[in-house]
């Protein structure tokens, strides 16, 4: 059940209903999550197993941590979390990339082993589940927060069915406090979370999948003799594509939370255009960047050990920050090169400190369009499913391939340049606004209108019914 099929909308008019009767909190909450785990169900039913052993074990983890007389004992109870979430992380998502490439070793050591194909389906949400239920367990044996008091709240946080699947990653302190009250939405909420979700689904369903989504699919299916234009029309295209797709459903998300009453963090904050990767990184995904530097990069030292050792904790946030988005190596060597755009930035600010010629509008301006492209090149690993295809895609770029017929037609090309232009001089223009702040400048007019031409749009625009990428992770 996705946010972009009619299933969904019956599901959402009915899990609306139900949480306006004139019963009490506590029952609503019940509700909450029962339909919670009947969205996440009508994936796999028995994958919510893994939803009520996480939830459980990490509760009684939890609760456990301020009885124990010790550190030693907090920090066995920690282990159990740890080892209760990695480990069923570990088995559903990496067990055949792992037994793959052992037996990759093995061979390369002269040894004849083949490893047996494990035939594991990966719970959708996973990772992202998984990620809010160790940061709760965590910020209680770091001390900065209490266990809560009610299982059916934690239930709730770790099963919440707008964000469940594919995040944003929420925390702890940041939902369990919007359970104690009882939560509906008011006018302007409903009002405000039903344009959210139509401005997601334009995203995803026009933008990502009308327009972008077949481009990407033939220039990377052609990557092995790409010319430059179709090589630079895909790369950019996939930019826009995993950009309208993965911010798609989380606008979608806010906007069903906020149905119900509840709100979630924003994810995106107009990522291309971030002047500078620690900018892209605090504008894109940002849940997930702010999890790995409070819970990774800085449990690692942070900044604190001098210049080797934070380039380092930097390179090793990226890596496994790549490493969470899937197992493949193509995901790691993402990570990797923004692992490297971080490390290659802070050196080049340390070296260029005090030289006005690298400040200013102008330098600014010049540093948004090489941290868009280098961004854009990055992508390139990402939605190959080989290195050999990446590398297909990167020598088109830079025209190894010679004068190779290509396999966009001008419109295709026109669209991608219409498209990705008009996003990048929208989001420079808006950069330091938020969505909501830009919405509330527009006269009530405007905004009428333009929600009115994407519900057209939605409803005009041909082309298969895709799941969102950020499913897959």
């Amino acid at each position: 059940m996705i946010f972009n099929s009619l299933s969904f909308a019956i599901f959402l008019l009915g899990v609306l209903c139900l949480h306006n009767l004139p019963v009490s909190w506590r029952v609503k909450k019940l509700n909450l999550v029962l339909v919670s785990y009947l969205f996440y169900a009508a994936w796999n039913p028995p994958f919510v197993a893994l939803l009520l052993i996480t939830t459980v074990v990490d509760w009684k983890v939890a609760n456990a941590m301020p009885r124990a007389r010790t550190l030693a004992g907090r920090r066995a109870l920690l282990c159990i979390s740890l080892l209760s979430n990695f480990g069923l992380l570990g088995f559903f998502k990496y067990a055949n990339f792992l037994t793959e490439n052992f037996a990759l070793l093995m061979r390369s050591l002269g040894v004849d082993y083949h490893a047996p194909r494990l035939d594991i389906v990966l719970p959708v949400g996973i990772s992202f589940y998984t990620f809010e239920a160790m940061s709760y367990t965590i910020n209680i044996y770091r001390g900065t927060l209490k266990p809560w008091h009610s299982l059916l709240d934690f239930a709730l946080f770790i099963g919440f069915f707008p964000r469940m699947v594919a995040g944003p990653i929420m925390r702890a302190e940041y939902f369990l406090p919007q359970c104690v009250e009882p939560r509906a939405a008011t006018g302007k909420q409903l009002g405000w979370g039903l344009s959210l979700l139509v401005l997601g689904l334009f995203e995803k369903s026009v933008l990502a999948d009308g327009f972008l989504a077949p481009l990407v699919d033939q220039a990377f299916q052609s990557a092995a003799t790409a010319g430059v234009v179709d090589a630079w029309a895909g790369m950019l295209a996939f930019a826009g594509q995993i950009f309208f797709d993965f911010s798609g459903y989380s606008i979608c998300a806010r906007g069903v939370g906020l149905c119900l009453g509840f709100n979630l963090p924003d994810n995106f904050r107009f990522p291309y255009a971030a002047c500078g990767f620690r900018d892209f990184w605090q504008r894109w995904h940002i849940t997930l960047s702010t999890w790995l530097r409070d819970y990774l990069y800085i449990t690692l030292g942070g900044n604190r050990r001098g210049t080797a050792r934070t380039l380092f904790n930097l390179m090793a946030a990226m890596l496994l920050g790549g490493l969470w988005h899937g197992a493949s190596w193509t995901f790691v060597a993402w990570g990797g090169l923004h692992g490297l755009y971080l490390i290659g930035e802070r050196l080049w600010k340390r070296w260029t400190a005090g030289m006005k010629m690298f400040e200013g509008e102008v330098a600014k301006f010049a540093g948004i369009v090489v941290t868009f492209l280098l961004v854009s090149v990055a992508w390139v690993p990402f939605r190959s499913q080989t290195f050999g295809e990446a590398f297909s895609m990167l020598a088109g770029l830079f025209g190894f391939h010679g004068h190779a017929p290509s396999v966009l037609r001008f419109n295709d090309l026109v669209k991608v340049a219409v498209v990705m232009g008009g996003t990048c001089l929208l989001q420079y223009l808006v950069r330091d606004s938020s969505l909501r702040s830009v919405a509330e400048r527009m006269p009530w007019w405007l905004r009428g209108l333009v929600l009115a031409l994407m519900i057209v749009a939605l409803f005009v625009t041909p082309g298969e019914d895709r799941a969102f990428i950020y499913f897959q992770f």
